[in-house]
C-alpha cells in the first residue's frame, strides 16, 4: 500500500467498524493489532443489540436507536463486500414482567415509544402464550419489542475482516508503522494508557462471561430476564450471558457460568440437558461515564479516540464508525456531548 490515510490501531468493533466506514468512503486503511482479531470484549458469545429502558430520554439513548435501526443495512453492506454472513438478524426481544407494578410501568414505556421510536419498531405487552420459547412469567404477561436484534460476535468480526481485504486494506497482526490519521481503538489496555497519560482514572475494566449452548432456535426472538441474556444465534446456537464482575481472581471462565446456565433453564426449560458449547470471559472497557469516549486526542493533533463501548460496543458500532468517520476524514464533528473524550477528561480531572 504506498500511501495511508488512515490508521487504526485495534481489532475489536470499534477498531473494524471505524476501519471499514473509512475504507467505504475511498481511504486508504491500515488497521494494527497487536495480539488477535477479537482478543478483548469483542471476542465474547452474546450478541443482544437491544435498547435502553426509555424513561430519561437523552442523547446516549438516541444515538443508540440511530444505530439499531442504521444496523440491517450496514451489517448487510459489510455481508455483500465480504460474502459471509455477520449473523445479523432483527427478530425482537421477550421479557418477562415480574408483578403489577413492572406490567403499568411497561404499559407507559409502550406509549413512549410510539413517539420516540418513530413509528420504526413497537415495545408492547403481550399475554404468555406457553409457546416453547418464551420464559416464564408470574404474571402472564411479557414485554416485546421489534428493535432488538442479534449478532453473532466472532462471525460479525471474521466478515468486517474479509471485507476489509477484499477492498484493499492492509491488516497487521503485531506491530505496524502509523502513517495519516492515528485511530485508537484499543479497548482496556487504551483506557488504561489515556488513564496514564492524563493522570486520573478514566474508566475501569469489569469482568464478564458468557456460555454457548446447542439448541436450534435461530429463528426465535432473543431473551431478557432478569438481567440475563438469552439470545439464539444464526449457527444452531444460543448464547448465555453475562456476568458483570468489578473484582476477579482469575481471567477465565469459572463456576459462575454454572449459575448462569442455571438460571436460563430455570427461565427457559426447553434448554434442559443442551450440550455446553463453549465458555468465554474478557473484560469490558467501562468509562467512569459509563458512555463511549470518542473524539480527538488532546494535545496530540491527527489522533482520535474510540473507546468504552461497554456491554452496548456490537450496538453502538454502525453509528460510531460513521460518526468517527466524518470527523476523521471531513472534519466534521457529530459526537454527542456525552459521548466526547473531552467531556470525560473534565468530568474526571477538572480539564477543560
Amino acid at each position: 500500500m504506498a500511501r495511508v490515510d488512515v490508521t487504526v490501531r485495534g481489532g475489536g468493533i470499534f477498531g473494524l467498524s471505524i476501519a471499514w466506514a473509512c475504507l467505504a468512503r475511498g481511504a486508504k486503511v491500515r488497521v494494527i493489532e497487536t495480539v488477535a482479531w477479537g482478543a478483548g470484549s469483542s471476542g465474547g458469545l452474546v450478541g443482544a443489540l437491544s435498547p435502553h429502558v426509555l424513561e430519561a430520554w437523552n442523547a446516549k439513548k438516541a444515538f443508540q436507536l440511530e444505530s439499531l435501526l442504521m444496523a440491517a443495512d450496514w451489517w448487510a453492506a459489510v455481508e455483500a463486500a465480504s460474502g459471509l454472513p455477520s449473523g445479523y438478524a432483527r427478530l425482537g426481544r421477550l421479557q418477562p414482567l415480574a408483578d403489577l407494578r413492572a406490567v403499568e410501568a411497561a404499559q407507559r414505556r409502550a406509549t413512549e415509544a410510539e413517539t420516540l421510536w418513530q413509528g420504526r419498531a413497537v415495545w408492547q405487552v403481550v399475554p404468555a402464550t406457553g409457546a416453547f420459547w418464551e420464559p416464564r412469567s408470574a404474571t402472564g404477561w411479557l414485554v416485546e419489542d421489534t428493535l432488538s436484534a442479534r449478532l453473532s460476535p466472532r462471525m460479525g468480526l471474521a466478515a468486517l475482516i474479509a471485507a476489509l481485504k477484499a477492498g484493499g486494506a492492509e491488516l497487521v497482526l503485531g506491530e505496524g508503522d502509523e502513517q495519516g490519521a492515528v485511530i485508537h481503538a484499543t479497548g482496556l489496555a487504551g483506557l488504561e494508557h489515556l488513564s496514564q497519560a492524563f493522570g486520573a482514572p478514566l474508566g475501569s475494566g469489569v469482568k464478564g462471561q458468557a456460555l454457548s449452548l446447542r439448541f436450534d432456535a435461530r429463528d426465535q426472538p432473543q431473551l431478557f430476564v432478569d438481567g440475563l441474556h438469552i439470545v439464539p444465534h444464526a449457527d444452531g446456537s444460543v448464547a448465555i450471558g453475562s456476568t458483570s464482575e468489578a473484582s476477579w481472581t482469575g481471567d477465565g471462565p469459572d463456576a459462575q457460568l454454572d449459575g448462569l446456565l442455571a438460571r436460563a433453564v430455570a427461565a427457559v426449560p426447553a434448554l434442559a440437558g443442551a450440550e455446553v458449547l463453549a465458555r468465554w470471559a474478557g473484560v469490558r472497557p467501562k468509562t467512569a461515564s459509563r458512555a463511549p469516549a470518542l473524539g480527538g486526542w488532546p494535545d496530540r493533533p491527527g489522533h482520535f479516540v474510540a473507546n468504552g463501548g461497554f456491554k452496548i460496543g456490537f450496538g453502538m458500532a454502525p453509528k460510531v464508525a460513521e460518526v468517527m468517520a466524518d470527523l476523521v476524514l471531513d472534519g466534521r464533528d457529530a459526537i454527542p456531548p456525552d459521548f466526547r473524550l473531552d467531556a470525560l477528561l473534565q468530568k474526571v480531572t477538572g480539564r477543560r
